[in-house]
């Protein structure tokens, strides 16, 4: 996938990695980049394209895909983590929430999407995932495990997206110095070091 003059939608994509994403694009010559937030007067860089965008309604999500149907390239970056193991008390709660922006907003994003990306010629999702999809260290337990679901929901979604000739690729990353990672002691890159990886 190339990003010259590709049309790009980047989920989350007012600060950290969403938001290098977006330089990146811009800077490689995309024609058009729109920026997805949840809040969209938080993007302010020059050039980008705000849309409403929370991944978890199914409202936004399908505005979404009326306001950018031009697009041709989908990148699912928008996540959130909570702290703390499975059994505590508040563990379904937080369970819950992340598995409904990692997991089911992906989901959401690839239905909306697919059937654009194939009308403009097949284009790519690229879905941001973890190293903690594979490595659950019990910090983050249930952000590993959606992201462990995210990874499976990708691998099998590249499958069905293939005979349209959408590309599906999973891009797993460490820990970034991000709002996520923030208080984490742990060694980290930056999110400018990530988008080389678009």
């Amino acid at each position: 996938m190339k990003i010259q003059d590709a049309i790009v939608l980047i989920t989350g994509a007012n600060r950290g990695i969403g938001l290098a994403f977006a330089e990146a694009a811009l800077a490689r010559g995309a024609r058009k980049v729109y920026a997805g937030a949840r809040s969209p007067s938080s993007v302010t860089t020059a050039g980008l394209v705000p849309v409403k965008l929370d991944v978890t309604s199914d409202q936004d999500v399908a505005a979404a895909a009326q306001t950018c149907a031009d697009v041709t390239l989908v990148v699912n970056n928008a996540g959130i983590a909570r702290p703390g193991g499975p059994l505590k008390s508040e563990a379904n709660e937080a369970a819950r929430a992340q598995f409904d922006t990692n997991v089911y907003g992906i989901l959401r994003m690839m239905q909306a999407f697919a059937p654009i990306l194939a009308k403009n010629g097949g284009g790519a999702f690229l879905n941001v995932l973890s190293a903690a999809s594979w490595i659950n260290s019990g910090a983050m337990n249930a952000y590993a495990v959606s992201k462990a679901a995210a990874w499976s929901l990708t691998n099998g979604l590249r499958n069905e997206l293939r005979q349209q000739g959408t590309q599906v690729l999973g891009l797993h990353v460490g820990f970034v110095e991000t709002d996520l990672a923030r208080g984490l002691d742990v060694v980290k890159v930056s999110p400018e070091r990530c988008q080389r990886r678009l």
